[in-house]
C-alpha cells in the first residue's frame, strides 16, 4: 500500500496547493485526533449537513446516528456524501487585515456510505466509538440492547477519495508592511478537558475513573 493517497480531480487541492497533503499517515492522524466531523449530502434536492462523532478502522471512517435520520437515510439509499474534519491550531494575526489567517489541519473525504447491518458488527462499532471517547469505558457501562442497535444506523466510508490541507507558521505580510508598528504573530489554540461535572442523579460514592 502506498504511503500517499491517489490524487483525483475532485480531491486535488487547487487553492493553496502548497498546503495540500495526500500523506496517508498524516491524514489518519488528523482523522483520529478529531472527535467531530461534518457530513454533507443532498436530501430531496437540497443540501444538508450534520455534525457527528466519527472513528476510523484502517482505511474506513465510520459515523452513526438515528436510523430515521434523513441525512443518514439518504446516504444509505446511495447519495454521495462529503465529510469534513478541521482542527483550529491558532489564529494568525498579521499586520494587515487582508493577511489575517488561521493555522489548521483539515481533511475532506468523498464517497458513498456502506451500511453496517450485522448486529455483532454494530455492537463492535458501538464499542469502538465508546472507546474513542474514553478508553476503558466500554467495560463499565451498559452495552446496547437489540432495540437500541435497531434504532441506530452505522455507516462506513472508504478512505480512497481524500485529501488534507494544513497551514502552520507565521503570518505572511506584504513586504512593506513589516515596517508597521503593529504586533503580529500566532495565538495558539488548544483543546483541553475541564474538571468533570457529576450527573445530578449520580449515586453517592461513585467516582469517575481517570481519563
Amino acid at each position: 500500500m502506498s504511503d500517499q493517497y491517489e490524487v483525483q480531480p475532485h480531491t486535488k487541492v487547487v487553492r493553496g496547493p502548497n498546503r495540500a497533503s495526500y500523506d496517508r499517515t498524516q491524514i489518519h492522524g488528523i482523522i483520529d485526533d478529531a472527535l467531530i466531523c461534518h457530513v454533507g449530502t443532498v436530501v430531496s434536492g437540497r443540501p444538508a449537513m450534520i455534525p457527528t462523532a466519527h472513528w476510523r478502522v484502517g482505511e474506513r471512517i465510520y459515523i452513526h446516528g438515528a436510523s430515521k435520520n434523513r441525512i443518514l437515510a439518504a446516504i444509505a439509499d446511495g447519495a454521495e456524501a462529503c465529510l469534513c474534519i478541521t482542527h483550529l491550531d491558532g489564529l494568525v494575526m498579521a499586520r494587515s487585515a487582508f493577511h489575517h489567517s488561521a493555522n489548521y489541519r483539515s481533511v475532506i473525504i468523498y464517497g458513498h456510505g456502506t451500511v453496517v447491518a450485522d448486529d455483532a458488527d454494530k455492537m463492535e462499532h458501538s464499542r469502538l466509538f465508546t472507546e474513542k471517547l474514553e478508553p476503558g469505558r466500554w467495560d463499565h457501562i451498559r452495552q446496547p440492547n437489540k432495540q437500541e442497535l435497531k434504532a441506530t444506523m452505522f455507516l462506513g466510508f472508504d478512505l480512497d477519495q481524500v485529501s488534507a490541507k494544513v497551514r502552520a507558521g507565521d503570518p505572511v505580510d506584504d513586504e512593506e508592511d513589516y515596517d508597521l508598528d503593529v504586533w503580529a504573530g500566532v495565538l495558539p489554540c488548544h483543546t483541553v478537558w475541564g474538571a468533570p461535572i457529576d450527573d445530578g442523579r449520580l449515586k453517592p460514592g461513585i467516582q469517575r475513573k481517570a481519563r
